[in-house]
């Protein structure tokens, strides 16, 4: 995985941890959500970033 993808990806899973943490203490379930999301686009382009090195190999 490419050191730039690999950053990208880790920021939004955190910038999701954050939302929802936020949303939680703020009672705003859209947030919540929202975070929840950003933490999943996240999570599956380390997941696609992985696949992609697994073939190259």
């Amino acid at each position: 995985m490419s050191g730039e993808k690999k950053m990208k990806a880790k920021g939004e899973q955190a910038k999701g941890k954050v939302k929802e943490a936020a949303g939680r203490m703020t009672g705003d379930e859209r947030l919540e959500a929202e975070g929840r999301a950003e933490q999943a686009k996240g999570d599956a382009r380390t997941a696609k970033e992985k696949a992609k090195d697994a073939f190259k190999h």
